[in-house]
C-alpha cells in the first residue's frame, strides 16, 4: 500500500501554482463571463491613457488651425470615452455576478475537501484547525479572486500604456513609473506582515471566536450561570482580544513608516517630471502639447501607482488566502489512500474480524491509547466494548470504521487487510451511531433518511428504521410527522430534546438494514438506562436474524451493563489493552475487572 504524497514546494513554486490556480478558479466557476470581464478591464484601461494621447493631438490641430482633423479627433476621442465608460460599467456588473458564481464554486470545494477526507486526523491538529478557520473567515477572498485579477489586469494595461506615451516623448520619463516600483515592494512587505500577524494570532483569534460563542449561545447558558463565569469569560475574552490588537498595531506601525517613505520617493520623482518637461519646452526642445500630455500622464501614474499598491496588495492578499485554500487541496491528496493490491468487500461474513497485535497512537502523540491487541469478533456476532473512560474502547471503534490505521498489526476482515479495501466501499457496508452525533437541522424524515440516501425521500423506509431504533415517539410528537422541520436555526423548527435527537441519530444508524459492520459507541447516553435496556435487547434479537444472512457484526460500546450482558462476547479495555473477554457469564463467574464493575453497578440500582 501507498500514500500519495504531497513533495515541499518552494516558495515560489508555490505563488506561481496560487496565481495560476486563482485564474483558473473564475473561469471554472463561469468561463464565458469570466473571459467578457478580462475584455472589458483591458479596453477600459487602454481608454484612459489613449484618451489623453487624443486629447493633445486635438489642441495641437486647433492650435494648427486644422479643423478636419481637429473634428475628426474629436470624434475619436468620443467613441473612446464612450467604450471606455461602457466597459467600466460592464466590468463592474460582471466582476460582482462571477465573484457570486466563484464564492459558490468555493464554498462547495472547501466542504467536499474538508469532509472528504477519509480519516479524522485533520480535525485534531491544531495548525489544520487555525488554516481552516483563516479559510473560513476569508473565503470571501476566494470569491473576490476574479476581482483581484481583472482589476490587476486592467491596472497592468494602464500602466503599460501610460509608460509608451511617456517613452514617445521623451525615453528619461520613463524613470517616473520605476519610481513606483518601492512602493509596490512596500505593498508586497506590508501584506505580508499584515499576514503574518494573522497567522501568529489564528489560535488566540479562535479561542477569542470560541468564548464569544459560549457567552451568546444557549448550550451553555446553565452552567455559565451557576458557576458565575460570566466575568471570568468575558476578562479572557478581553485579554485575548488585547494581544490580538497589539500585535495588530505593532504590524500597522511598521506598514505605515515604509509605506510613507516608498511614497516619499515617488512624490520627488513626481515633482521632477514635471519640472523636466516644463524647462524642455521653456528651451524649445519640446511642444507645448508634449508639457501638457506629460502632466495629464504624470496625474495618471500618480493614479496608477496608487490604483498598483493597492491591487497588488489585494492580489497577494488573495494569494495568501489561496494557498492556504491549497494547502487543504494537498492535505486532502496525502489523506487520499492509493491502495496496491486493493480487494473486494465481501458480500458476507462468514469467519469475522481479527484485530492481531494492533498498538495505536494519536498522531502528535507519544502515548500508545492501544497495544497489543488480539482478539476475534465472530461473524454474526454481537460485541460489546466495556472499560473505564480512556481505556481505548471508542479508539477501537474508530480503527474499525477506517478513522484511523494502526500504527502497529493489522485489522483482517475475513481475512484481509482491512487496509486493502476501498474506505468508501468499506463504509457502504457499515452503519454507526456515536455519543457526539451530529444535530441534523433538516427535515425529520431528511435527518433519519441520510442515513441510507437512496432512500432519503421513502417515508415508509425512514419509518421502519425509527421503529427500530424505538423512535417512533419523536416524530409522532411533530406537527407535520416526517416532514417536520427539527432544530430551531430555521423558521418554523421544532427543537428537541437531548434524547429525542439522540433518537433520531439513532434511527439513522438503523437505515441501513444489512451491514457487515454496525458499531454503536455510546448511542444512547442520554436516554435512561431502562430505555437503552429495552432499546437494545429489541435490536439484539433483530441483529441476529440479520446477521444470520449477511454475517454483520454488532459492536457496541456502553458503560451500562444491564446493557451489555446480552452480547455475545464481552470485551473489557483497560489501559489500552484486552484484559478480558467473554460471555456474561463466563466474565462474572472469573471474577475478574468485569465482575467487580459489573456488581458495583449492580448494587448501585439494588
Amino acid at each position: 500500500m501507498a500514500e500519495q504524497a504531497t513533495d515541499g514546494e518552494a516558495a515560489p513554486s508555490r505563488r506561481w501554482r496560487a496565481l495560476w490556480y486563482m485564474a483558473s478558479l473564475a473561469f471554472r466557476a463561469d468561463p464565458l463571463r469570466a473571459s467578457a470581464a478580462l475584455a472589458c478591464a483591458t479596453v477600459s484601461a487602454t481608454s484612459q491613457g489613449l484618451g489623453v494621447y487624443l486629447l493633445t493631438r486635438v489642441i495641437a490641430a486647433v492650435v494648427a488651425g486644422d479643423g478636419d482633423r481637429a473634428t475628426f479627433l474629436v470624434v475619436c476621442l468620443s467613441l473612446v470615452s464612450i467604450a471606455g465608460l461602457a466597459a467600466s460599467l460592464v466590468r463592474l456588473d460582471l466582476r460582482f455576478r462571477m465573484e457570486e458564481a466563484t464564492s459558490v464554486l468555493v464554498d462547495r470545494e472547501i466542504i467536499g475537501l474538508a469532509s472528504g477526507m477519509p480519516g479524522l486526523e485533520h480535525h485534531e491538529r491544531p495548525e489544520h484547525l487555525d488554516r481552516l478557520e483563516l479559510l473560513r473567515k476569508e473565503r470571501h477572498a476566494l470569491g473576490g479572486s476574479v476581482g483581484a485579477l481583472v482589476e490587476n489586469v486592467g491596472t497592468f494595461v494602464s500602466v503599460l500604456t501610460t509608460t509608451t506615451l511617456l517613452a514617445a516623448v521623451d525615453l528619461r520619463l520613463l524613470a517616473l513609473p520605476a519610481l513606483g516600483i518601492p512602493s509596490l515592494w512596500a505593498s508586497a512587505r506590508t501584506r505580508a506582515w499584515h499576514k503574518q500577524a494573522e497567522e501568529v494570532t489564528a489560535e488566540r483569534s479562535r479561542l477569542a471566536e470560541h468564548l464569544f460563542e459560549l457567552g451568546t449561545t444557549g448550550a451553555p447558558a446553565k452552567e455559565l450561570r451557576v458557576f458565575g463565569l460570566r466575568h471570568e469569560l468575558r476578562s479572557r475574552f478581553e485579554v485575548l482580544t488585547e494581544e490580538v490588537h497589539a500585535e495588530h498595531d505593532r504590524t500597522s506601525v511598521r506598514a505605515t513608516l515604509l509605506s510613507t517613505a516608498s511614497w516619499a520617493v515617488f512624490a520627488i520623482g513626481y515633482v521632477g517630471a514635471i519640472a523636466f518637461v516644463a524647462l524642455e519646452a521653456v528651451a524649445g526642445r519640446a511642444e507645448v502639447v508634449e508639457v501638457v500630455l506629460v502632466v495629464s500622464l504624470a496625474a495618471q501614474v500618480n493614479g496608477q501607482v496608487s490604483s498598483v499598491y493597492w491591487m497588488v496588495g489585494w492580489l497577494f492578499d488573495t494569494l495568501k488566502t489561496v494557498g492556504r485554500y491549497l494547502r487543504l487541496v494537498d492535505d486532502a491528496g496525502a489523506a487520499r489512500v492509493v491502495l496496491d493490491d486493493p480487494a473486494p468487500v465481501p458480500e458476507r461474513l462468514v469467519h469475522g474480524i481479527d484485530l492481531v497485535g494492533v498498538a495505536f497512537r494519536y498522531p502528535g502523540t507519544e502515548a500508545e491509547v492501544l497495544r497489543g491487541v488480539d482478539v476475534h469478533l465472530p461473524a454474526g456476532s454481537t460485541v460489546a466494548v466495556v472499560g473505564d473512560n480512556g481505556a481505548g474502547k471508542s479508539t477501537i471503534v474508530k480503527l474499525l470504521s477506517r478513522f484511523y490505521d494502526p500504527d502497529e498489526g493489522v485489522i483482517l476482515v475475513d481475512g484481509v487487510d482491512l487496509r486493502r479495501l476501498p474506505v468508501e466501499s468499506w463504509r457502504e457496508r457499515m452503519a454507526a451511531g456515536f455519543q457526539d452525533f451530529a444535530r441534523l437541522e433538516l427535515l425529520a424524515r431528511e435527518t433519519v433518511g441520510v442515513g441510507h440516501l437512496p432512500d432519503i425521500d421513502d417515508a415508509g423506509a425512514v419509518g421502519a428504521a425509527l421503529g427500530r431504533a424505538s423512535a417512533t415517539d419523536v416524530t409522532a410528537d411533530l406537527p407535520a410527522g416526517l416532514e417536520s422541520q427539527v432544530g430551531r436555526s430555521f423558521e418554523g423548527g421544532h427543537e428537541l430534546s437531548g434524547g429525542q435527537w439522540q433518537k433520531l441519530a439513532l434511527g439513522r444508524a438503523m437505515m441501513r438494514e444489512d451491514p457487515l459492520l454496525l458499531v454503536l459507541d455510546e448511542p444512547t447516553a442520554a436516554l435512561d438506562a431502562d430505555t437503552e435496556h429495552a432499546l437494545f435487547e429489541r435490536y439484539a434479537g433483530a441483529a441476529r436474524a440479520v446477521a444470520a444472512g449477511t454475517g454483520g457484526i454488532t459492536v457496541l460500546v456502553s458503560h451500562r451493563f444491564s446493557t451489555v450482558r446480552m452480547a455475545d462476547l464481552i470485551l473489557v479495555v483497560g489501559d489500552g489493552a484486552v484484559v478480558e473477554a467473554g460471555t456474561h457469564a463466563e466474565l462474572v463467574a472469573a471474577g475478574g475487572a468485569y465482575a467487580e464493575l459489573y456488581e458495583l453497578q449492580a448494587s448501585a440500582y439494588r
